[in-house]
């Protein structure tokens, strides 16, 4: 079995945080931790524990399959690259996009 690599989600985390225009002690109070466990969270030296992860991605407005991309087998570079895109979308523009894929 292939041990879970919490470097690349410690560093999803930060790019989707810097993304975002985010700080650290914004996702610290909205994760309900401190700034310096997101710190040490994104700078891998600590695991990040399944609750403070879901907590965290509720703070970033993403989903946990985003932040855990990398460790799927069965999704495509090209699957992670849509659902990356898909972040970046308004509710208003996924609706339309759905529309358009049940047109395809």
């Amino acid at each position: 079995m292939k041990e879970i690599n919490f470097e690349l989600i410690s560093k999803k985390i930060k790019e989707t945080r810097v993304a975002k225009g985010l700080t650290q002690e914004y996702l610290a109070n909205a994760s309900d931790v401190n700034v310096s466990h997101i710190s040490n969270i994104e700078n891998n030296r600590v695991k990040i524990s399944l609750s403070t992860l879901v907590n965290i991605c509720n703070a970033l407005d993403v989903t946990v399959d985003y932040i855990l991309s990398s460790e799927y087998t069965v999704a495509s570079s090209l699957d992670n690259e849509v659902i990356k895109r898909l972040q970046n979308c308004s509710d208003e523009q996924k609706d339309k996009l759905l529309k358009m894929m049940d047109i395809i």
